[in-house]
Formats: structure tokens, C-alpha cells, sequence
């Protein structure tokens, strides 16, 4: 298993603002699996997320990402966890204003030692004709991609995403998914997809259910839908 999640615990606060949002998690992820966590606001999916990313220090449990145990390493472990094996894409594109797209990609470009040729993601993703314009002069879409081949460029062999497709709409989405997908057969790209969609996970290997931080449901998907066949997104 590539990515293994041992009843994992956290809670935020203490005394009467005292919460627990995960509740003993315990689920895994398949090398090259695309897959989708959905559950309703507060179930703790963006938790789950941010725990196997390292931007949240779980209260007890143990993940496992490709052999590497990050429960009880330091921030500076954690920072290099983050740097070696992961991307993040989020919903809110967090671009640095005053760089080009390239620049953009060039900012994360020079975290790792094994980058993917920027020229190349920019083609894939359709950049290439705005690789000189700033995040202002882009659409949503546009900017999506950008924080998408920022994620790719450190070669990430896990790629987090937290509501890629939240501030995009029906058409936008779709085209994103569709790379999304494509990075996932070409580089073989383990995903996980936090997402308030509910067609999304037609097109993923595997569906997570979170419910009052624990799972509720899991499944592999038998009968997978192309991201361009998707309906109502």
C-alpha cells in the first residue's frame, strides 16, 4: 500500500472549545490510485488532508507515504516530507501576483532536484501563449493550471488536492479534471481529491466516505467514467 492511514486522531482546541474532527481513521491508497474523499462540511475531510500532507500534526495514529512514517517528525523533517513527495493543489490558487506563470513554476521548480521540464507541463497544460502573463491577466481556469503545473513541477509522486474544481465552473471544471486524469496516466501520479462534487468520483479508482471524522463508506470503483463524460458537474 502506498499510502496507509492507522487510526489517525485530531482534535483542535481544548476545554469547552474542545473538538475532535478525526475519530480513529483507517483507510489506504494503491500506488497510482486516483481517489476521492467526500463527506459533508466539518466531517473532516480537509483534516484528513492536511495530516498526510504534514500542515496538520495528527494526535496519535500513524500514515505511512511510500514507506516513510510521518507521525512524531519534526518541522524540519516535515518540510523535507513536503519538498520529496508531495504537491498540493488547492481551491484558492495562492499565486504570487507579482511573478509570470513561468515564474510561478519556476518558485517550485527549484525545491526539487529531479523537475519536470517546465516547457512541457506549460504544452500539457495549455499555458505555453500565457506563459508571461501575470495571475492578473489570467481567467480562473488559467490560473488553476498554473497552480497546477507549480504542484507537478517537483515531480510529486502524491498529489493533494483540496476542492481543485470549488471556484470553477461546470465547463472549467471539467477541463481540469480531464488533466488531472492525464497526469495520472502519464506520470502516474497517486491523487487524493477533496471535493463537495458529487460526480467526481465516477471517475476515480477508489471513494472515501468521512462522516463525524470517521469513515463511513469506502469502495473501489468497478465502472470508471472519463472526466470528459462526466454529467452535472
Amino acid at each position: 500500500m502506498y499510502l496507509e492511514v492507522k487510526n489517525v486522531e485530531k482534535s483542535y482546541g481544548e476545554g469547552g472549545s474542545y473538538l475532535q474532527v478525526l475519530k480513529g481513521v483507517t483507510t489506504g491508497v494503491e500506488k497510482g490510485q486516483m481517489c476521492v474523499i467526500q463527506g459533508t462540511s466539518g466531517s473532516g475531510k480537509s483534516t484528513l488532508l492536511n495530516c498526510i500532507g504534514g500542515l496538520d500534526v495528527m494526535d496519535s495514529g500513524s500514515i505511512t507515504v511510500d514507506g516513510i512514517e510521518i507521525f512524531g517528525m519534526n518541522q524540519e523533517k516535515l518540510s523535507d516530507y513536503r519538498r520529496d513527495h508531495l504537491g498540493f493543489i488547492f481551491q484558492f490558487y495562492n499565486l504570487v501576483p507579482n511573478l509570470t506563470v513561468r515564474e510561478n513554476i519556476q518558485v517550485c521548480e527549484y525545491l526539487t532536484k529531479d523537475p519536470l521540464s517546465i516547457d512541457e507541463l506549460l504544452e500539457t497544460l495549455g499555458l505555453t501563449a500565457h506563459q508571461n502573463k501575470y495571475p492578473a491577466q489570467l481567467s480562473g481556469g488559467q490560473q488553476q493550471r498554473c497552480a497546477i503545473a507549480r504542484a507537478l513541477v517537483k515531480n510529486p509522486k502524491l498529489l493533494l488536492c483540496d476542492e481543485p474544481t470549488g471556484a470553477l465552473d461546470s465547463k472549467t471544471s471539467r477541463e481540469i479534471l480531464i488533466l488531472l486524469e492525464k497526469i495520472n496516466a502519464q506520470y502516474n501520479t497517486t491523487m487524493l481529491i477533496v471535493t463537495h462534487n458529487n460526480c467526481i468520483k465516477n471517475m476515480v479508482h477508489k471513494v472515501i466516505y468521512l462522516k463525524d471524522g470517521m469513515i463511513s463508506k469506502e469502495y473501489e470503483n468497478e465502472t470508471r467514467i472519463p472526466a470528459a463524460q462526466l454529467e452535472d458537474l
